[in-house]
């Protein structure tokens, strides 16, 4: 099976066309943009494209979806219920989806947006934005930042065993290897640890 990436100019995100070799049947992981390269891949492989899976719904992430579904007839899976005004297949936390000769786990990481999902395909993590090369996602409050830290912990980082890390943005890396040095996690533990404390106290006469 082959692993084709694609880096998308339009806001500068990745995309990801998994399939090839004895599996026809495709799947393509957040279209940010639909180009040249994407199409020549799928169409000189004679791939079946079958889905798309949406780790979040912003637009470097689906932005390509308006071009792709002119071309292909395929599903769309994600948290939200529509993309770009189109249906989708609604996924949440735990589901396990086969399409082909894939079993797509879903692992919902909300913080970056409520609509953050993982997909995990055999040994590789398609983590859009909440994980990238040693950083998390941004988030919007002090709330976003602890529960998208306290899913990753306790839904990423807890897998048995190694992983290829497939980001948004940025180049792979391995889940191990975020386990140990991301500087994301590290920076939100001192944060905690040097958080100031401040206690009222009351004065008698």
């Amino acid at each position: 099976m082959k692993l084709f990436f694609h880096y998308c100019s339009f806001r500068f995100n990745n995309c990801y066309v998994l399939g090839g070799d004895e599996y026809p049947d495709a799947i393509i992981v957040d279209p940010g943009s639909m180009d040249e390269q994407i199409l020549e891949h799928i169409e000189k492989n004679n791939l079946n494209l079958r889905a798309a899976l949406i780790t979040h719904d912003h637009s470097g992430h689906v932005h390509g979806l308006r071009t792709l579904l002119r071309i292909y007839q395929l599903e769309i899976f994600a948290i939200n219920r529509t993309i770009l005004d189109n249906r989708t297949n609604p996924v949440k936390d735990g589901d396990k989806i086969n399409i082909g000769p894939f079993t797509i786990e879903v692992i919902s990481i909300p913080g970056h947006s409520a609509d953050s999902a993982v997909y995990r395909i055999g040994s590789l993590l398609f983590t859009g934005d909440v994980l990238t090369a040693g950083l998390v996602g941004s988030t919007a409050s002090a709330y976003g930042a602890a529960t998208q830290i306290n899913k990753l912990r306790s839904r990423l980082f807890s897998l048995p065993g190694d992983y290829t890390v497939l980001p948004g943005h940025g180049p792979p890396s391995t889940l191990d290897a975020e386990r140990r040095y991301n500087v994301g996690t590290t920076r939100y533990n001192e944060a905690r640890i040097h958080r100031p404390s401040f206690r009222l106290s009351f004065l008698k006469d």
